[in-house]
């Protein structure tokens, strides 16, 4: 049969050295994140590539990952959720990266994101304030709703401002910070208490920040 000897075409895994630094961010942990992960983070992007995986694949498996997470925290096994989401957190990171990479950025891509990560949001805090009201931590479930109020106050102004007009990219504590927070107090014993306060006064800040910034450029 004519072309049966062709050879098959075999994909190279990317060099990680070609591959791009994580983006610069200006919350309080971005840069320290940037520096300590970049090795990592381009390694992670060249087996990603190499994989042939899309965009919005990573952005639904960071969604399914999410709520996989928030079945187990109703269950009470706190460190199975936190180890998926460590792993829904870094499809969330690498969906853009993969998208630049390859040149498919685009604008349904990013308000997919977007609208799932805010999804991604209430399914975990929604999940604490369950699993913390049902086990008569009471302070505890107060934080988890204020911090779920908060979260999407953070992202609302955002989306507000920029509906007028005004960029905003800057903000104490965004979502890179909450995720890092929430996996401490997952995986941490003890620690769910100080990470909601943390979360809840600090989320607080950002969106008084980001509210005062809109107000001042609009």
């Amino acid at each position: 049969m004519a072309g049966s000897n062709r050879p098959h075409a075999t994909r190279e895994i990317p060099k990680v050295r070609d591959m791009p630094a994580p983006r610069r961010n200006e919350s309080a942990a971005g840069g320290a994140m940037q520096r300590m992960f970049a090795w990592p983070y381009r390694a992670l992007l060249a087996l990603l590539l190499w994989t042939g995986i899309r965009p919005w694949q990573l952005t639904l498996l960071s969604l399914a990952f999410t709520i996989a997470a928030g079945v187990l925290i109703v269950l009470g096994a706190w460190l199975g959720a936190g180890v998926l989401v460590v792993v829904a957190s870094m499809c969330d990171v690498f969906d853009g990266s993969v998208a630049r990479h390859r040149g498919e950025v685009r604008r349904s891509g990013a308000f997919l994101d977007s609208v799932l990560d805010r999804v991604s949001d209430m399914v975990l805090f929604s999940c604490l304030f369950w699993r913390l009201a049902s086990t008569g931590d009471r302070v505890e479930a107060a934080l988890a709703l204020v911090t779920l109020v908060v979260s999407l106050s953070v992202s609302h102004v955002r989306a507000e401002a920029e509906a007028a007009g005004v960029g905003l990219t800057e903000g104490l504590f965004q979502r890179l910070e909450r995720m890092l927070a929430v996996i401490v107090g997952l995986l941490v014993p003890g620690a769910m208490l100080p990470v909601l306060v943390l979360l809840a006064g600090l989320g607080g800040v950002t969106v008084v920040q980001r509210a005062f910034t809109a107000l001042r450029e609009a």
